[in-house]
């Protein structure tokens, strides 16, 4: 048995490095280290609550709503015990403030750094090597430059109602700072209709509700006959056997997300459990962090321990009831009932392709959703409240990220925080061997792939299926 490492990864936000123990030309197991420690919860500890607001929206450049969402909700738990509670109009903004930004990343994951691997030499005897070379070809492909003005159009979203992106101030615990004005309505239907047509025409090839209702597997391997973007994926995924490599823990937990998709956890067979928040735990048996007892996070500590021995890494393993779980558009479409991706996964569980298309499905959902939610909004009424914190509290705020569950966790003490745990999408799916020895969802997802010297680059495309985002992972 031989041990490879890879790494540092490019086209990955932040740092992820890889070490496979390979047997006869397969991984036996992993290990994936998220080797740069950041410590942001230790930042906010002795700060006024409010803080946070500004400080964890530059956890990431890309989750910054995100992050920030998750703070003003945690802080919206906390004002909510004196009653406040956010306007009609601040709840709408904050829904639609927070999936562009999570539209946008799904889309950005396609085009910059899931599809350019197909791009690469080792596919050139493939009869699609060609075209995913003119259209996704890292630096020359037509693709990037195509979705970069389509997104940079789409993100005017968060400069109307957000007033920037990334880092914006404008999600409070009492709902959003900036009021709409009519011709903003106007102005957002017009965005959102330009996207749509982006959607349909570069990458679907179909309307968005023709594809958000595609029934199972079946209707999705007609769709490979397309034009689009999604066609040429699905031709070399059929041809490379991405449908049946990636599976993981066949758990999957979502908090729910924009009153569209509902919170729970399920398994492979479909079953919704109720997500109970007090299940969570985070276990540093792994981590370069003191402790090696699993703690629920608003116990948690992040305390530095780099010479611990048998550690890997500066990222902890959240269990969900003491299980592996996996998190992100997958596991939100499961919860939610999707029936194509409950199709996908009842055959293969889930894979590089369910992944993938699970965020293409929640983009064909999420837009029509989003138009609603526009025609919806009552300018001339408030977008925000007063949101008066108590001196003493705990809270949590859990929300949805692009890649899947984010949670943060607070607690105050004479109008300070005295603890801030958060566990990001990616720390939950490429978290490390926790105390009983079970790997995380990605470490198990990488287990029995080829790997070495001459193998397709097949690692590549698993570990790029969960979209990590490494610099949330360590926050």
């Amino acid at each position: 048995m031989k041990r490879i490492r890879l790494g540092p990864f490019n086209r990955v936000e932040g740092d992820l490095e890889l070490a496979l123990d390979v047997e006869a030309g397969a991984v036996v197991s992993a290990r994936v280290n998220s080797p740069l420690f950041r410590g942001f919860e230790m930042l906010l500890a002795g700060r006024v609550p409010e803080d946070a607001l500004a400080i964890v929206p530059r956890i990431c450049g890309i989750c910054s709503v995100a992050q920030s969402a998750a703070a003003a909700a945690a802080l919206a738990a906390l004002a909510a015990l004196a009653g406040v509670e956010a306007p009609p109009n601040g709840v709408l903004a904050q829904r639609l403030i927070q999936a562009t930004e999570n539209l946008a990343d799904h889309l950005t994951h396609f085009y910059l750094f899931f599809m350019p691997d197909f791009a690469r030499p080792a596919y050139a005897g493939h009869a699609w090597h060609a075209e995913a070379g003119r259209r996704f070809a890292a630096g020359q492909g037509t693709a990037a430059a195509d979705w970069l003005r389509a997104r940079a159009r789409l993100l005017e979203v968060q400069g109307i109602l957000a007033g920037r992106w990334p880092h914006t101030l404008a999600l409070q615990p009492g709902g959003t700072t900036r009021a709409a004005t009519p011709a903003d309505r106007i102005r957002l239907l017009s965005l959102l209709r330009e996207f749509r047509e982006f959607v349909e025409i570069r990458l679907l090839g179909e309307p968005l509700e023709a594809f958000a209702g595609l029934a199972g597997a079946d209707d999705l391997a007609s769709r490979a006959a397309g034009d689009g973007d999604l066609a040429l994926f699905l031709r070399a995924a059929d041809e490379l056997g991405l449908q049946r490599i990636g599976r993981a823990a066949d758990r999957y937990l979502s908090s729910g997300a924009w009153g569209l998709f509902g919170p729970g956890v399920c398994g492979g067979d479909g079953a919704v459990d109720v997500l109970v928040p007090s299940r969570i735990t985070e276990d540093p048996h792994s981590a370069w962090l003191a402790g090696s007892e699993a703690l629920p996070p608003a116990r948690g500590e992040t305390t530095v321990d780099a010479a611990k021995p048998d550690a890997y890494t500066w990222c902890k393993a959240p269990r969900y009831a003491g299980e592996v779980v996996e998190v992100g558009a997958l596991a939100r479409q499961l919860v939610a009932g999707q029936p194509l991706l409950r199709d996908l996964v009842g055959r293969h569980g889930g894979s590089v392709v369910a992944r993938v298309v699970a965020r293409l499905v929640e983009v064909a959902r999420v837009v029509p959703a989003m138009e609603q939610w526009v025609r919806e909004l009552r300018p001339g009424e408030p977008f925000c409240v007063p949101a008066p914190l108590p001196d003493s509290g705990e809270s949590f705020g859990l929300v949805e990220a692009a890649r899947g569950t984010l949670g943060h966790w607070l607690g105050v003490r004479r109008g300070r925080i005295e603890r801030y745990q958060i566990i990001a999408p990616t720390t939950w799916n490429f978290s490390p061997r926790d105390t009983e020895g079970r790997p995380g969802p990605l470490e198990q997802a990488l287990a029995g792939l080829p790997a070495g010297d001459g193998a397709p680059p097949t690692v590549q495309h698993v570990v790029r299926s969960f979209d990590p985002c490494m610099v949330c992972t360590v926050h």
